[in-house]
Formats: structure tokens, C-alpha cells, sequence
């Protein structure tokens, strides 16, 4: 089971930066509610019950690292006959230590720590319309902290042909964000543009296939505010000290990745396989792959059980260092944006991830069902630089209501 969006926006594991596809599970993601609803929520041309539901979350990783608990309540209701309407609300509380970008003291394996604390709130809306053979569906979201302020907007169709066994699906997004950051009075600006298209064909009764490619931008501010380089300077001869920087990143960033999935009912055995891979490349010079399987078993008439597996696998971003000192880098004391780039983030680093989980939905009744869903996550650097201290390991719970009519 995959923390939800809102946990890894917020998680200072990820926070301030766009993860790459798959890297923390996905959202495949941009860094805003809207762009992330362009992925997750593209509009559905099936008409939706109108329901209401309120799910609360917990993220916590391992070793007194960021925990994230998050309240949210989302609505969907009918206007009439073709119009529906979609409004959510998110609380988050996060907490915790996270790494700095600095190495390792000497002699140890620990990388530097450093605590924090801080709320979010967001809301998002959504409003659809129903035509003939088209949805077209129209969003806006906006989420506040202390130091980010996000804004975004969304646009997407839904077209059937084909009998409706073909489905294609065409949508923007865009991002209007402001960073805090330390060294500055004023608050530093981050847009955000994303597209996609995506096809979905029905094969037969029980077997659906899909295809999903999807590209963005990002410009302005790209760096973690909060995260450091180390560079050993000699400022006399032979006395050594190590100086931290702010890190420096490109002030443009293009990703694009693809998506095919696999969906196939089993009749005989009540449940349904999906699968899928991601294949995913940025300017960084990052590029990643992601395998993901999931079961949906029925237990019984109201029950569904659903376990599922992830595996994602990254390269490092070519700016990505452990530390200056084995480079020939000399680090300005703010970020200029320019060549020589440098980052020591370990979200910026090679890496693993392997995550497992287990949901478990429960219709109660014609109008009640209740969610219920646990999993874990694992990093592992792969570079044989970077200490295991760097990455972490995560559990996440959740519990969902809906009530629908």
C-alpha cells in the first residue's frame, strides 16, 4: 500500500522537490494537488455515486524520522443531470528528524539530522460535465504552509470510440507555487506545466490494457532549501575543515515517463490481477523503473482483499554528490543556478525501493464501506557511497469511511 500523495508532498523525505516517477511510490507526480489529480483522478465517464468520505492516514519512518498524519474529507454530488462536482479538504501534522545533505562524521555511519515540525492545508475542487462521448472535467487546488504556497489548475477529457471499448484521455496542468527559503526576504517563485495522453482498449470481457505517457516542466526555484553540501577547505596548511553550502540546482527541470498497465478478471478464482510498469527520464540525467502488482480478491460477497508489490530502481542525478571533496567544485554561498550544479539530497542519489501492503474494503451495506490498509517501505542506496542512514524505511496505515447515497 502507497502513502498517499499528501504524505510524500509533505514528507521533508521528499519534500520541497519533485520526486521523480515511482521514486515514493508515485504519484508520478508533480508538486502540486492539481498535477497530481491530472494522474491519479483523470474525470470518469461512469457516472459516480454521490458519497462523502473521511480517511485518516500515518506515515512513519523508522529511527524517530518524519512521521505525517493526515486527515482528509472528500465530497462528490451531482448537479443535475451531466454536471458532478468534487471538493476535498487535507490537515496534515508532520513531525520528526530528516537528513541534512551533510555527510557522515568521520568514523561513523550516522549522517547529520535535524528536526522539524509543521502543519498543512489543502483543498482542491472539481467540476465535470457529461457530454455525449465526452467528459471534460475542470479543477483547481490550493495548499498552505509556512514556508510553500501552492496553486494549481487542471484540465482533462475523457473520449470513448470504438463502442466504447476505447478510451482516450487528454489533459494539462499547471502550477503557481512560492518557496520560502532562508537567505531571501521575499518568497521565491516555482511554475509547474505537465501534460498527458493516455489510451485505454478493452480486449475482451476481462482483459483492459493501457498506455500513458506523460511529460512536464518546471521552472524557478528547484532546490531543497533546507538541504546542504560539505566541502573540506585547507585554510591554512594542513588544517583541515569541512564548510557546509546550500546546494545548487538547475532552475529548469523536464521529465517525461510511460505507463503500461495490464488489467485481467479471473472469474473462476473471484479476483482480478493488475499490473504495470513506468518507465521514467528528467534533465537530471535521472532515470528510473517501477514493476507493480496488486490482486483484488473477493472474500465472500462484500469483502475485497487486495495485496500488492512494488519495486522501483533509480540512477543518480548527474549533480548528485555525497560530498565536494572528491570533486573539483568550489560552492558559491548562495545558489547561482548556473553550472557547476551540486546537490547532496539522497532522494537525488541511486537507489532502491521495495514496498508490500494489504488493503482491505468492506462494503457493510448498500450505502456504508469502510477501508482499512497497511504497508511498508524500504530504500537501499545503490552507489556504495552513501550510507544506509541516508534512506529510510516507512510504515503506513490507514482507515477510510464512505458514505454514499
Amino acid at each position: 500500500m502507497r502513502p498517499s500523495y499528501f504524505q510524500l508532498r509533505n514528507s521533508p523525505s521528499f519534500r520541497r522537490v519533485s520526486p521523480p516517477a515511482g521514486a515514493r511510490r508515485s504519484p508520478p507526480w508533480s508538486a502540486s494537488l492539481l498535477a497530481a489529480a491530472l494522474f491519479l483522478a483523470p474525470p470518469r465517464i461512469a457516472r459516480a455515486d454521490n458519497d462523502l468520505t473521511y480517511q485518516y492516514e500515518d506515515y512513519s519512518e523508522s529511527g524517530g524520522r518524519i512521521q505525517i498524519r493526515t486527515q482528509g474529507t472528500f465530497a462528490e454530488q451531482d448537479i443535475g443531470t451531466d454536471l458532478h462536482l468534487q471538493v476535498g479538504g487535507i490537515l496534515d501534522a508532520i513531525a520528526g528528524a530528516t537528513p541534512t545533505g551533510a555527510p557522515a562524521p568521520a568514523g561513523s555511519g550516522q549522517v547529520p539530522l535535524t528536526r522539524l515540525s509543521d502543519y498543512r492545508k489543502a483543498w482542491n475542487a472539481d467540476l465535470s460535465d457529461q457530454l455525449p462521448r465526452v467528459n471534460l472535467s475542470a479543477g483547481f487546488a490550493r495548499s498552505v504552509e509556512d514556508d510553500y504556497v501552492s496553486n494549481g489548475w487542471s484540465l482533462n477529457s475523457l473520449t470513448t470510440f470504438n463502442q466504447k471499448n476505447t478510451t482516450l484521455l487528454a489533459g494539462m496542468a499547471g502550477t503557481d507555487d512560492r518557496v520560502a527559503v532562508p537567505f531571501q526576504a521575499a518568497k521565491l517563485a516555482k511554475h509547474g506545466h505537465d501534460g498527458i495522453l493516455g489510451v485505454t482498449q478493452l480486449l475482451d470481457a476481462l482483459t483492459s490494457v493501457s498506455l500513458a505517457v506523460t511529460g512536464s516542466r518546471e521552472t524557478g526555484f528547484l532546490n531543497d532549501q533546507y538541504k546542504v553540501v560539505q566541502k573540506t577547505i585547507e585554510p591554512l596548511p594542513g588544517i583541515l575543515v569541512p564548510v557546509t553550502y546550500v546546494e545548487n540546482r538547475p532552475d529548469a527541470r523536464n521529465r517525461i515517463d510511460a505507463l503500461v498497465s495490464v488489467n485481467r478478471a479471473f472469474p473462476g478464482l473471484a479476483g482480478a490481477l493488475e499490473g504495470s510498469y513506468r518507465f521514467y527520464r528528467d534533465s537530471y540525467d535521472i532515470d528510473s523503473s517501477t514493476v507493480e502488482a496488486a490482486w483484488f480478491q473477493h472474500v465472500g460477497k462484500n469483502v475485497i482483499l487486495r495485496p500488492d508489490l512494488r519495486f522501483y530502481q533509480q540512477g543518480a542525478a548527474s549533480f548528485y554528490h555525497y560530498n565536494l571533496d572528491t570533486t573539483g567544485i568550489f560552492p558559491s554561498r548562495l545558489p547561482t543556478f548556473q553550472a557547476p550544479f551540486y546537490s547532496s539530497d539522497a532522494r537525488l542519489a541511486a537507489f532502491r525501493g521495495f514496498d508490500y501492503g494489504l488493503k482491505v474494503i468492506w462494503n457493510v451495506t448498500g450505502w456504508l464501506q469502510v477501508t482499512a490498509a497497511i504497508g511498508e517501505y524500504t530504500q537501499h542506496g545503490t552507489d556504495g557511497v552513501t550510507p544506509a542512514s541516508a534512506f529510510y524505511q516507512a510504515r503506513i496505515t490507514s482507515v477510510a469511511a464512505k458514505i454514499s447515497w
